[in-house]
């Protein structure tokens, strides 16, 4: 036959009909062999009586392979599941033919016409039963080693280091071997723990950490190590990582079994990411009484284009709410999430198009849903931009939040939740001190209404909106180099998921006037996360892509802080929750200065700068700790009273 038909033949998906009959001839011949190899040796072997109860034995197998559905898989992609099934469906065919073979023995039927074709011999049974196994899985394997030899012989096979010998690291073998479309060869797995050392597992010898060296990886041509580990301790991660990196290997990971037990997922083999390296263990949180909480409510949430917002909304579309109202101005990215959400309740998930700056158009809004609790993620974040912008910072961040406070205080909403900063703490630019005038207003209101405010606080969200990493990545797949503000800068980092799991969280434990502050682990050094990034792109540092100091951007601090020089916390019952204590005093005062400022920016007819200072001059007011850092605002600052 030719070769390319014959390729051609195999790369098509057989009828489930053709696997069932090839089944059956197999059944067939280790039944008519082993009969005759058995009663042969006893003397006694008739061939009629012999097909005669080879009907019944085809009858039983066929009835077998129909009931455990063998005869449905895909051949070329036979394993050790597929191996185990084969299993349990011939030794069930065996315990019928052996139930059969002992009804006839033992009852009235044995005196029947039917006794010669069911009354089969126990030693052919199961000697049949096994060869047939071992012939059906053989048969299977054959074909995938044909399928492979024709298919994937030019490919190189890959050599590859897995760390971590135990369950995980077996896993992760096991998924390699399943692989035919790669070709997987897997020279040693790499252990740190000298107690499995010099042990083999699978065949495949184990090797400490430190016997993996730059000769070794030449000399076993490495292409890229797997790590495969339960244990998440982000400090052994780290270790590992740097110490593979260092030999400029690809890394991939596979994600720990119990991470997935929460989501359903699925094992896989993937890249490495800077979120697997963020030196704390991830934050996982599974709170039934969050679920509780929004069941059968009407929540809003603005900025739900956002970051944020969008993360929240598709974390509450899963929950059973009444109805869930996701509001943003960015046309297109609300479009986004609208198109990528999937909620439990789809007819009553309202996408809307609107500014929460537009009172009118709030208090429409409000009017129509009638929400119970509101998640207000809406805000201007970008430090550099609002420094150069402080109009629009305060517009939307301080004006914005006050209309969304008041409106929720009038249509008595349950919850108000408002996702603020850490820039907001001892702010040195105009968007923390605009997000620090919001926490003030909403900490007023509280006292105003039965509605209970809570405020969340937290820093930087990795891959967020016009965050760090995306940066990174953008300037790696130049080639280069990564801008850096100042080599000692360092910032908090959590996920996004994890942001909005602790919001969710927060707001259900929040009674009102809480500002919550988030356990983030250590500020981590951008320096280290930028070189952290180059390699895990395949790079080095220096000698492929640099690092370029370009100096602190206006309003840019160098170290972000959680608290303020007179806050300290009270715990939770959450050990990554904490509640901020802030002073409280003269709020009202506050809230009257704050009104001032939102009828500044209502004002027209102003001289653009005039009104710039004018108004981050009311901002200080309000904010006294706000002390503009290389910023033109400086002067301002200069003129306070002592």
């Amino acid at each position: 036959m030719d070769l390319n038909l014959l390729r051609k033949k195999l790369r098509k998906d057989n009828p489930r009909w053709v696997i069932l009959l090839i089944d059956v001839i197999i059944v067939f011949g280790c039944y008519v062999t082993f009969n005759f190899i058995l009663n042969s040796f006893m003397g006694g072997f008739d061939i009629g009586l012999m097909f005669k109860q080879c009907i019944i034995v085809l009858l039983v197998y066929l009835g077998a392979f129909l009931f455990m559905k063998t005869y449905r898989e895909i051949v070329r992609h036979t394993g050790l599941s597929e191996a185990i099934r084969i299993f349990k469906t011939v030794w069930l065919a065996c315990m019928v033919l052996f139930l059969i073979t002992l009804l006839v023995r033992s009852t009235e039927l044995r005196d029947t016409v039917w006794a010669e074709y069911l009354r089969l011999s126990y030693a052919v049974v199961f000697s049949h039963g096994f060869f047939t196994m071992v012939m059906l899985v053989a048969a299977r394997v054959v074909y995938r080693q044909i399928y492979e030899l024709l298919f994937f012989t030019k490919r190189k096979s890959r050599h590859v280091l897995i760390f971590g010998a135990s369950r995980p690291g077996l896993v992760a073998y096991a998924m390699l071997q399943d692989d035919i479309r790669s070709k997987n060869k897997v020279v040693a797995f790499v252990e740190d723990n000298a107690n499995r050392v010099g042990k083999n597992s699978r065949g495949i010898r184990i090797l400490h950490i430190s016997d993996i060296d730059e000769n070794f990886i030449h000399k076993n041509d490495i292409d890229e190590v797997i790590i495969a580990v339960e244990n998440d301790d982000p400090e052994r991660l780290s270790r590992v990582t740097d110490h593979f990196h260092n030999l400029n290997i690809e890394l991939k990971i596979m994600q720990p079994g119990r991470s997935l037990l929460s989501g359903g997922g699925k094992r896989q083999i993937r890249q490495l990411r800077i979120e697997d390296l963020l030196g704390r263990k991830p934050i996982k949180l599974d709170n039934p009484v969050v679920e509780k909480e929004l069941d059968g409510r009407t929540i809003l949430i603005t900025g739900a284009a956002g970051s944020i917002g969008s993360e929240l909304a598709r974390q509450i579309a899963t929950l059973p709410y009444k109805r869930l109202v996701m509001v943003d101005q960015a046309e297109s990215a609300l479009y986004d999430v609208q198109q990528t959400i999937h909620t439990s309740n789809p007819d009553e998930a309202v996408f809307i198009v609107g500014d929460v700056r537009d009172q009118i158009f709030m208090r429409r809004l409000f009017e129509t849903h009638r929400p119970d609790v509101v998640f207000h993620a809406a805000a201007y974040k970008h430090v550099p931009l609002m420094e150069a912008n402080p109009y629009e910072s305060i517009w939307t961040n301080v004006y914005g939040t006050r209309i969304v406070a008041d409106l929720s205080m009038e249509y008595d909403v349950y919850k108000f939740v408002m996702i603020s900063t850490d820039k907001a703490v001892n702010p040195t630019n105009v968007m923390g001190a605009s997000k620090r005038a919001a926490e003030i207003y909403v900490n007023s209101c509280n006292e105003q209404s039965s509605t209970n405010f809570i405020i969340t606080r937290f820093g930087n969200v990795l891959g967020s909106n016009g965050s760090v990493i995306p940066l990174f990545e953008k300037q790696i797949a130049k080639g280069g180099p990564l801008t850096l503000t100042h080599p000692e800068i360092t910032r908090f980092f959590m996920t996004i998921p994890e942001a909005c799991q602790l919001v969710l969280e927060a707001g259900t434990m929040g009674k009102g006037g809480e500002i919550f502050v988030f356990d983030m682990g250590k500020s981590v050094k951008i320096i280290d996360l930028a070189k952290r990034m180059i390699k895990l792109k395949g790079y080095r540092y220096p000698q492929d892509i640099d690092i370029k100091v370009v100096g602190l951007r206006p309003g840019e601090k160098i170290y972000e802080e959680l608290l303020a020089t007179n806050e300290n916390t009270l715990k939770t019952h959450h050990p990554k929750i904490m509640i901020a204590k802030v002073c409280t005093e003269d709020l009202l005062i506050k809230r009257a200065e704050i009104n001032l400022l939102c009828s500044l920016v209502e004002r027209d007819g102003e001289a653009a700068e005039y009104a710039d200072f004018e108004i981050v001059r009311q901002l200080k007011y309000i904010v006294p700790e706000f002390v503009s850092q290389n910023s033109i605002y400086d002067q301002l600052d200069k003129n306070k009273s002592v």
